[in-house]
């Protein structure tokens, strides 16, 4: 089959295309960005996209943001507004639960494609530190609250595991072993942490005030974390089980925004090089093996698309178990050497709101660091429930129209 990156009957100048991106710090929940609420968070990196990529606010189409467990009402209005875009420009805000920002971006790339608009800010945003705590009304005794640690994802007669346990069920479908899960904790730990050590997140991570100072570094990765210590970590989940705490991610806050925009606009600012949108996929699964979705709706695109995995020159997927990454790409066929080169959830953090749109801007700065048009590349993550998606790019000049 013939490979189709390019859609026929449609305008090339209205290529959507990722040109610019910024970011929080990720700290665990609870650390250093205990204090700062999603909106604060959120705020300082769309003023920062703003600023720094040089666009006109009021040419803004729309605040586009990912949100899993904030309180309701509409946090990318009150970030943008507290961000100083004007009060004429929309914002809506919208729930994939950790697909949220990933869906955000592909959402803000469909509008473009579709003739909506041409510039937009989009992206993901969580604070599991103060996100809101959660009840239902008990009808025993009228008004009192019946406090909850999770919502229902799917009904219980087909089943609705913790996120645990349901990668642990992924491990043991999929053959998955608890050395190869700890091997891939480690790696992505010494990747997060190398990356940092030669700069690779400076650029892109945009200071949040708190009364203890400005927080500019991830808190997450670990340079003294070995196998050894790795291997000491009893089961979490389910009694008997490969996953624990060391080959899972820990609950973050953060927060990504990228600019979109298309590619005509992309010329006419000069701009040397952008991630072109080519396609995007979700679908669902038996949510008792969620953690394979996104490897699933990876498979799946790339199907459509008529383009093989060894075409792909890099591969991000959210890290929320080593399991479930593992097992999604022996689904899709992809070696786990070349995934996530610079670390993943398991050592950042899972702000589960922004986790999917680091991934496009892990992908933008690594394909704009290598400028290789023509390169191709894959965001993908599994979502509670037994949802998956995945969005495919590629890297091209945007000096002068196709």
């Amino acid at each position: 089959m013939r490979d189709r990156l390019i859609d026929e009957n449609t305008d090339p100048a209205r290529d959507p295309v990722v040109v610019f991106g910024r970011r929080s710090a990720f700290a665990r929940r609870n650390g250093t960005l205990r204090t700062v609420t999603a909106d604060a968070l959120l705020a300082p990196v769309l003023a920062a996209v703003v600023a720094e990529s040089g666009i006109d606010r009021s040419d803004i189409d729309d605040v586009i943001i990912g949100n899993a467990v904030g309180g309701g009402g509409n946090v990318a209005r009150l970030a943008a507004l507290s961000a100083g875009v004007p009060v004429s420009v929309p914002a809506q805000t919208i729930d994939r639960q950790c697909g949220s920002g990933l869906e955000a971006i592909v959402l803000a790339c469909r509008l473009i494609a579709a003739g909506a608009g041409t510039t937009f800010l989009a992206g993901g945003v969580d604070s599991t530190s103060t996100a809101p705590l959660r009840a239902h009304r008990l009808t025993s005794l009228p008004g009192a609250p019946d406090f909850f640690d999770r919502v229902r994802f799917s009904p219980p007669w087909l089943g609705d595991p913790d996120m645990g346990a349901a990668a642990d069920n992924v491990a043991d479908r999929f053959g998955i072993t608890r050395e190869r899960q700890d091997a891939f904790a480690l790696r992505s730990h010494r990747r997060a942490v190398r990356a940092a050590e030669t700069g690779a997140f400076s650029s892109e991570i945009v200071p949040v005030h708190t009364d203890a100072g400005d927080v500019v570094r991830d808190q997450g990765p670990r340079n003294n974390l070995s196998a050894a210590l790795l291997a000491r970590f009893g089961p979490a989940f389910s009694v008997g089980g490969s996953v624990t705490a060391g080959n899972s991610c820990a609950d973050a806050d953060g927060a990504v925004v990228v600019l979109v925009t298309d590619r005509a606009t992309a010329v006419a600012r000069g701009l040397t090089g952008a991630l072109r949108f080519v396609d995007a996929l979700s679908l669902g699964t038996d949510p008792n093996y969620l953690g394979v979705a996104g490897g699933e709706a990876a498979r799946t695109l790339l199907q459509r698309r008529g383009i093989a995995a060894t075409r792909l020159k890099r591969v991000e997927f959210a890290e929320a178990f080593a399991a479930q990454v593992l097992a999604s790409l022996d689904v899709m066929g992809v070696p786990e050497r070349m995934v996530n080169r610079e670390g993943g959830a398991l050592a950042l953090g899972h702000p589960y709101g922004a986790s999917g749109a680091l991934l496009v801007l892990r992908l933008l700065n690594q394909s704009r660091a290598e400028a290789m048009p023509g390169k191709l590349s894959l965001a993908a993550l599994s979502i509670a429930g037994g949802l998956g998606t995945a969005a495919l790019w590629e890297w091209i000049s945007t000096r002068s129209p196709r």
